[in-house]
């Protein structure tokens, strides 16, 4: 199952410093991880999850069944020639999350990773389309990409003789991109059908917001239909097969594997609606109105006194400057909390202080996504907030960050 789309909430920066960073090292950026590297196409990380491996064993048992009733003769090769159906199977799935990926990138929206993992693939792009037509396109590209894979392998089959090994991998691989292309194809989130969906309810109400609604409710019934309709399709016989030779095993597989796709669609849909709700909110998130105000200190200023010169000017932070008054470094409030109240005479701010990075400036009028990606460029636990013209305006927290962003997934959608 394909759910390409954004990766979750941002993050704004790291929590906790690094043990091994000290002041002036800033720890670095994660890699976004996620199993086991396959390469970088496009320069995006793709990654195989863990449970990939447990579907390539299925898809190899279940498949390798089959062949033993079309192609009796092949005795135990079969599981070789299955495994190969089932890396083919998810190179397909690679090809449809690559046709989201580049089409984002055409579009200039970041793409943090490919991960190939247990009902498909997921291409974590990092933004928001900005217009309803780039969200359908980059929705769309995804099944038809398999739609083209599916013909494709349909041509190849006619070159090929039928009832061969070729042959049945060639068919076996057009069924199942055709299925792809399908199941991506309904239109509720958050398949690719719900993002388009999302894009046409966007273009006719103006309203982004009313497109992932409508799209995520109709989701959630996808997933109500898939939780009762797939057990009961497959008991009477309509997705192949009578009915007659279906035993209680296979039921609770069937059962157990709806159970797994409605979970999927219904948390993936709810996702979504949280996320949209984030997103509609983050413009309320600016760094001048999240901002404590500081006071500049020397530093050889003890902590005692600078924290005497903070209350008395109702601040809640420190900066080191030096003896023109250019900032140099900020006070961690970590390390501040750490020092024992009958040390603080005798302790220098400077000993507490990390040395301020480019990437640890920050302008006022920053706001929205336009913040969290300053900050996640250079994570660390506080950020001088500076005016246009240099000068201070305070300190940012991450704490302060963090607290607004469950503040606004706590708020009602509008």
């Amino acid at each position: 199952m394909d759910d390409s789309g954004d990766s979750g909430r941002p993050q704004p920066g790291a929590g906790d410093p690094d043990p091994g960073a000290g002041p002036g090292k800033p720890k670095r950026p994660a890699e976004p991880g996620g199993g086991l590297l396959m390469g970088r196409p496009f320069g995006v990380p793709v990654y195989v999850a863990p449970s990939w491996f447990v579907v390539a064993a299925l898809i190899t048992w279940v498949f390798g069944g089959q062949l033993d009733r079309v192609l009796p003769e092949l005795g135990a090769a079969r599981y070789l020639v299955a495994l190969f159906f089932a890396i083919a199977f998810y190179a397909s799935v690679l090809v449809h999350e690559l046709a989201h990926t580049v089409a984002a990138l055409r579009y200039k929206l970041p793409v943090r990773r490919i991960q190939l993992q247990f009902f498909g693939g997921v291409s974590e792009i990092e933004k928001e389309s900005e217009t309803p037509g780039r969200e359908f396109v980059l929705a769309f590209v995804g099944p038809l990409l398999s739609l083209v894979l599916g013909g494709v392998f349909y041509g190849a089959m006619q070159l090929v003789e039928p009832g061969t090994v070729p042959g049945v991998l060639l068919a076996g691989l057009m069924i199942s991109n055709l299925i792809v292309a399908a199941f991506n194809l309904l239109p509720g989130l958050p398949l690719d059908g719900g993002r388009m969906l999302r894009a046409v309810v966007w273009k006719i109400t103006g309203k982004p917001m009313s497109g992932t609604i409508a799209a995520a409710w109709v989701g959630r019934g996808l997933a109500v239909v898939v939780l009762v309709g797939l057990p009961l399709l497959t008991h009477t016989g309509t997705l192949g097969g009578g009915s007659q030779d279906i035993g209680g095993v296979e039921t609770v597989m069937d059962a157990l594997l709806a159970a797994i796709l409605a979970g999927i669609i219904w948390t993936g849909a709810g996702n979504s609606l949280r996320m949209a709700r984030l997103r509609e909110h983050l413009p309320d998130l600016r760094a001048r109105t999240l901002t404590r105000r500081a006071v500049p200190v020397e530093s050889a200023t003890p902590l005692s006194e600078a924290l005497r010169r903070a209350n008395e000017a109702g601040a809640r932070a420190l900066v080191v400057v030096d003896g023109q008054g250019n900032p140099k470094a900020l006070v961690r409030e970590a390390a501040i909390v750490g020092v024992p109240e009958h040390r603080r005479p005798w302790v220098a701010v400077s000993g507490l202080a990390q040395d301020l990075t480019d990437g640890m400036k920050v302008p006022a009028e920053l706001a929205g996504e336009a913040l969290l990606d300053r900050l996640k460029a250079t994570p660390a636990t506080e950020y001088l907030v500076v005016e246009e013209t240099g000068e201070i305006y305070g300190v940012l927290s991450t704490a302060d960050v963090e607290r607004a962003f469950v503040k606004a997934m706590a708020r009602p959608g509008s």
